[in-house]
């Protein structure tokens, strides 16, 4: 056998290999979800749901792996730097993938290094003040801020989070200067919220409704494209004149670039059965969220004009890593 027929016959043994590997998948080992947020919050939440529903019907172990920190970019370079066969999942939120490449150095490109599988969920959020506050709506309260600008504080999970930018865009569109106090997450800022110490806050349906529920806090506008089904008397922040604070918060599922297609396609097909079983979507529903039908083309344009989207916000609240 010579050289050059030597390489041939390896190259195809290698990829007959390859696309058998593929397709057992995930025969192999165990898969890994990794999660940039601490357990219990919603990324964590959703995860745990595929984890358990992929496994059930993959016949295989789906473990979830939190690795909080750095605007949930953490998890997401372990992910871009994990091998390319797909045992390594991400359940990653608009923070990680389209916010935060914009103002801090990170040692991957999401663009590049991590492949979308498909669209989870969309939750909105909603803009919430606190008891001591007057306004009666919306309207009412942004001309408040405007006539009083340095009283304002909103509040926010942390730097750079969905809650940040959102408020940032109210921040632009209203002329307001509101000034942005990050907490570690949306429990520790809704006890100020409540107590009077800051003003507002945009936060997540599936974070505020309890409060909501319980009347603790006043939601005065939801930022979905459409009216919330469980707070129907609410109006969107586009019926207010302020499409530009139209930020919800997304989760999508993406893995290793580079990951064979077989695999990314059984994958996606996962996705799109889970997505579709009922106590899944009561559950979706529950945190005020809509699930997204994207093929994978889809989720990997959404996914770049939404990190365009933000990259111009970022730039626009001159916002930089603290």
């Amino acid at each position: 056998m010579n050289r050059k027929t030597f390489i041939a016959t390896s190259v195809a043994t290698l990829l007959t290999f390859s696309t058998a590997f593929a397709q057992d998948y995930p025969a192999a080992k165990p898969v890994k979800i990794m999660v940039g947020a601490s357990a219990g919050g919603g990324t964590d939440i959703l995860a745990r749901m595929l984890a358990d529903k992929f496994g059930q019907s993959m016949k295989q172990s789906f473990v979830v792996e939190n690795k909080p920190g750095a605007a949930n970019t953490l998890a997401a370079d372990a992910t871009a730097k994990s091998p390319k066969d797909g045992y390594t999942l991400l359940v990653a939120t608009n923070t990680g993938q389209a916010i935060a490449p914009h103002f801090m150095k990170l040692a991957y490109d999401p663009m590049k290094d991590l492949q979308p599988i498909g669209m989870v969920v969309v939750v909105p959020h909603l803009l919430l003040v606190g008891p001591s506050e007057k306004a009666k709506d919306a309207k009412e309260f942004v001309a408040a801020m405007k006539s009083n600008p340095t009283r304002y504080s909103y509040a926010s999970a942390g730097m750079g989070s969905t809650q940040h930018i959102a408020g940032e865009a109210l921040n632009l569109t209203a002329g307001t200067k509101a000034v942005h106090i990050p907490y570690k997450g949306s429990s520790a800022a809704h006890t100020d919220l409540i107590g009077g110490q800051i003003q507002f806050m945009l936060d997540t349906t599936s974070s505020a409704m309890g409060q909501v529920k319980a009347g603790t806090l006043r939601p005065l506008a939801v930022t979905s494209a459409t009216r919330f089904t469980e707070l129907p008397d609410v109006p969107t922040v586009r019926e207010l004149g302020m499409p530009a604070v139209e930020i919800n918060t997304w989760y999508g599922l993406y893995t290793t670039a580079g990951t064979p297609k077989v695999v990314i396609d059984k994958l996606h097909a996962e996705l799109k059965r889970t997505l579709k079983l009922a106590d899944v979507q009561d559950r979706l529903r529950a945190l005020g969220g809509n699930t997204e039908d994207l093929t994978i083309q889809q989720s990997t344009e959404f996914n770049r004009s939404e990190s365009d989207r933000f990259r111009k916000l970022v730039t626009a609240a001159n916002i930089k890593a603290e």
